[in-house]
C-alpha cells in the first residue's frame, strides 16, 4: 500500500493519491496468503496511514494550527458489504451532456467528462453512479462523488468522494469504505468539485469517513 497522501486545490493530484491507496489495499489483499492481512486490517492501516499524514506532512489540508492536537479522522465501522468487485464501466446513457462545467465549492467551473456509469445492488435494488474525469487529468483514475441520506447530518453536506483506477483486467471496485471528505470540509481554500445532482443515493451509506458529530465510533 503507498504513502502518497497528496491534497491539493486541483482535484486531479488528490485523486491520484487516493487512487493509489485504493487500489494498493486491493493488490494487499490479493497477497494475503503472503501478509496474512485481512481486508479490514488494511483498510485500518490505510485509515492510520492517512491520520498521519493529516497530523505531519507538509501537504496536509488541515490548518497547520489544527494539527498537533488532530485526533483523527472519524470514520465508519469497515463494512465489506459495501464494496463492489468486478464493476463494468457502461456507457454513460444519461439526458446530461458528456462533456460539461462541474461546480466547484469557491465558486468556479472545471471541465469534466462524464466516463460513464457503475451499477451495483444496495438492499435489493439496483443502484447507479456516474463516473468523471477532468480535462488535462493524467491518471486513469475516475472520479466517482456521491451524496446519500448521511449528507449534512452525519457526512458533509456537499458529499464524499470515490477516486478507483481500473483492475489488471479492466474491471474497476467500488469502495465505500475509502470514501473520502474533500479537502474544503477541512480548510476553505480548497477548490472542491461540488456533486452533480444525478449521483445522488436515496439511502444512507455508512462506511468511509463521517463528521465527528456522527456519534457512531469507528
Amino acid at each position: 500500500m503507498t504513502h502518497n497522501h497528496e491534497h491539493h486545490d486541483e482535484h486531479d493530484h488528490h485523486e491520484h493519491a487516493h487512487g493509489e491507496h485504493a487500489h494498493g489495499e486491493h493488490d494487499h489483499e490479493q497477497h494475503e496468503h503472503h501478509h496474512t492481512i485481512s481486508y479490514e486490517d488494511a483498510v485500518g492501516q490505510f485509515r492510520a496511514d492517512k491520520d498521519e499524514y493529516f497530523r505531519s506532512s507538509p501537504g496536509s489540508p488541515l490548518p497547520v494550527a489544527e494539527r498537533e492536537e488532530f485526533g483523527g479522522l472519524p470514520y465508519y465501522p469497515v463494512d465489506p458489504s459495501l464494496r463492489f468487485d468486478d464493476l463494468a464501466l457502461q456507457t454513460y446513457a444519461g439526458d446530461e451532456p458528456v462533456h460539461f462545467e462541474i461546480p466547484t465549492s469557491d465558486g468556479q467551473l472545471r471541465p469534466a467528462e462524464r466516463a460513464g456509469l457503475f451499477r451495483f445492488p444496495i438492499d435489493g435494488a439496483d443502484r447507479v453512479l456516474t463516473a468523471y474525469t477532468f480535462q488535462g487529468g493524467q491518471s486513469e483514475s475516475l472520479f466517482v462523488p456521491f451524496v446519500d441520506t448521511t449528507s449534512g447530518a452525519e457526512t458533509y453536506g456537499a458529499g464524499r468522494y470515490l477516486d478507483i483506477e481500473p483492475e489488471d483486467d479492466g474491471t474497476y471496485s467500488l469502495d465505500f469504505n475509502l470514501a473520502y471528505h474533500p479537502s474544503c470540509v477541512y480548510d476553505p481554500k480548497f477548490s472542491c468539485p461540488l456533486t452533480p445532482a444525478e449521483n445522488r443515493l436515496s439511502i444512507p451509506i455508512r462506511a468511509g469517513e463521517r463528521l465527528a458529530s456522527a456519534g457512531e465510533g469507528a
